[in-house]
């Protein structure tokens, strides 16, 4: 009886442990937001050039996107950081006319049926590549997502962030890139 006492009160505290860890876990992460963006003041690095599928499924190169600059953002349909920033990409593309927006979807880890629903289920607007060759993906390094990367007109990095963009860090972004 004695063991059977001590299994349980060790099966309930290691519940309570493991409860109170993914509570904590959610409040601070919900308070925390890091800053991740890199310091500006420009790379002088061309940005890596890709080919990925557009929307009509034609092949372009990430390059002949050069001579404006560019929001490059790496995406997936399940990244819940990824879904939080949508909307903050849509109303600066609406308001920044002057400015490429390219969402890159990482289509070698989502489903590309899944990407275009998601976008269509949103209503947003802006362009969207699919890296059906996973070339973005190896280009960028991408080893988590959300990316966003700020180009100049000439094609290169100016900064760039890894992890989900408040609407703040990516005016602040537009900001570096804006001629």
């Amino acid at each position: 009886m004695k063991k059977n006492s001590k299994l349980i009160v060790t099966i309930i505290i290691a519940v309570v442990l493991f409860v109170g860890t993914i509570v904590l876990y959610n409040v601070l992460s919900n308070d925390y937001k890091a800053d991740n963006m890199s310091d500006g003041g420009g790379s002088g690095v061309t940005a890596p050039d890709f080919i990925a599928e557009n929307e009509n499924e034609s092949d372009v190169a990430f390059s002949s996107y050069f001579g404006k600059p560019i929001v490059l953002n790496l995406w997936a349909s399940w990244c819940s950081p990824c879904k939080e920033e949508m909307p903050y990409f849509e109303q600066a593309y609406k308001d920044n006319s002057d400015i490429r927006f390219l969402m890159v979807n990482m289509t070698t880890g989502d489903s590309k049926s899944d990407a275009k629903a998601f976008i269509s289920d949103n209503g947003y607007t802006f362009p969207v590549l699919y890296d059906i060759y996973g070339e973005a993906a190896v280009a960028y390094e991408a080893q988590s997502l959300p990316m966003t990367f700020f180009i100049d007109k000439n094609g290169e990095l100016v900064t760039y962030a890894v992890g989900s963009l408040s609407e703040q860090q990516l005016q602040e972004g537009i900001d570096l890139i804006k001629e």
